[in-house]
């Protein structure tokens, strides 16, 4: 089921952070029960949840426009209260919002409030703000160990959930990507099948084929995995050409940059050019882009049945289009190819990748000799189809804060990018 028609067509609560010191990660595997058997629904956790959203339950909450809003110190989740009570019917998609780099939950507070308007008895929202302002500064492994410790305290509290979905904005994207591999538990494997004893998937025994072709293996946090959803994230890091406007290409200021960024922003800066070198391993950026022993990254990514990077075409000083569309130079579209919608007026281009166009950028790929590091991130992210939205507020007043006008990161400042909010909940898959 998905909100609308697509146009695409092709296809214990965890304690509160303490600020004022950095924490190492802890890298542990994270203790949740198996979940290769479907979470039972019964009464009990329909009746748990309207008595709370009725009565109040053991959150400190409060009410905002007719959406309920509990608060504890695990984030803040956003549902509407009568509509549930209404029609008796307990939503059962949670929505996980992940800010950016020295951002918070409120970041993603006019979006989340839409999102409910919109899917009244569908979703249950919840701003995560295990890392906000300087803690965005602790890297991203340590990012994606504390989301992926609240989002299991989520799970644990809502037992009426039984889907989940991300939407992450700039290096909340790849904080999130951390966690889900951190989240992810596989199916049983099925017992083989067959007379060359490879397990048939319909009816199609290629095994390259089927290493692709078989998606949603898994579950995040034993929960169905739908939507991830990146806004403006630097999937390949700041590293490389452009890849941090701002600094308008000049190859000296690149450089620097890449040398001081730690100086700056921490462990993170580290991370986004690529420089971490933790007991001689290769970046953490670069090992995010395949499995390991104990963090599935890309089977992860692959449980999702959409994985969605809406991207900034220019305007914005922060992330660079190839890097948070995860394209090289060449595959980014053509000025004549964007096109404005009525509805849309800020969407200027629109791709949904197939298995097929997966193929064929593998082959292409092989025949180019030159692999750097962001072309092995690009060949590991995209084992996996994604769908790329490209945005654009070239006429926009806002366009020069186009960073945070598409996550309408406050309204009165970025009003111009409720359309792209509005994009990703109609075609939000449900």
């Amino acid at each position: 089921m998905i909100a609308a028609t697509s146009p695409l067509n092709s296809a214990s609560p965890i304690p509160a952070p303490n600020p004022t010191r950095t924490r190492r990660p802890r890298l542990l595997r994270l203790g949740f029960p198996s979940f290769s058997e479907p979470r039972l629904c019964a009464t009990r956790p329909r009746m748990d949840f309207l008595h709370r959203i009725v009565g109040g339950g053991c959150f400190r909450g409060s009410t905002r426009q007719g959406l309920k809003v509990e608060i504890d110190s695990g984030g803040e989740d956003i549902f509407d209260a009568a509509a549930a009570a209404a029609n008796n019917a307990v939503p059962e998609h949670l929505v996980v919002m992940v800010n950016g780099i020295i951002g918070s939950a409120s970041d993603w507070r006019y979006a989340a409030d839409q999102f409910v308007k919109k899917l009244p008895d569908k979703v249950i929202v919840h701003r995560s703000e295990c890392n906000s302002s300087r803690l965005t500064f602790d890297g991203v492994d340590l990012m994606g160990e504390r989301l992926a410790e609240e989002v299991l305290a989520v799970v644990r509290k809502r037992s009426e959930v039984r889907k989940i979905s991300f939407v992450a904005h700039s290096l909340g994207g790849l904080v999130a990507r951390y966690a889900i591999g951190r989240l992810y538990e596989p199916f049983p494997k099925p017992e083989p099948s067959g007379d060359n004893g490879n397990c048939l998937i319909e009816g199609n025994t290629n095994n390259l084929t089927q290493s692709l072709d078989q998606p949603h293996q898994g579950t995040i946090a034993g929960l169905q995995a739908m939507n991830f959803i990146t806004v403006a994230t630097p999937h390949l890091g700041s590293r490389g050409n452009k890849q941090l406007p701002f600094l308008c290409g000049l190859p000296f200021l690149e450089r620097r940059a890449s040398q001081a960024a730690h100086f700056i922003v921490g462990r993170s800066g580290k991370h986004l050019f690529l420089t971490d070198k933790d007991d001689g391993k290769p970046p953490l950026l670069l090992r995010m882009v395949n499995d390991s022993d104990d963090l599935k990254f890309v089977s992860a990514l692959r449980a999702f049945k959409r994985r969605v990077a809406y991207a900034n075409a220019n305007f914005d000083h922060m992330v660079g289009w190839r890097t948070s569309s995860i394209r090289r130079q060449h595959e980014l579209p053509k000025s004549n190819l964007l096109v404005t919608d009525e509805k849309y007026p800020h969407i200027v281009h629109v791709k949904q990748e197939t298995f097929d166009d997966i193929h064929n950028n593998a082959s292409s790929a092989a025949e180019n000799q030159n692999i750097d590091l962001e072309e092995e991130m690009i060949r590991g992210l995209t084992q996996i189809p994604w769908e790329r939205v490209d945005v654009s507020f070239q006429k926009s007043r806002q366009r020069y804060i186009a960073h945070n006008t598409i996550q309408v990161k406050r309204y009165w400042l970025n009003s111009d990018g409720a359309d792209v909010v509005f994009h990703i909940i109609d075609y939000f898959l449900l």
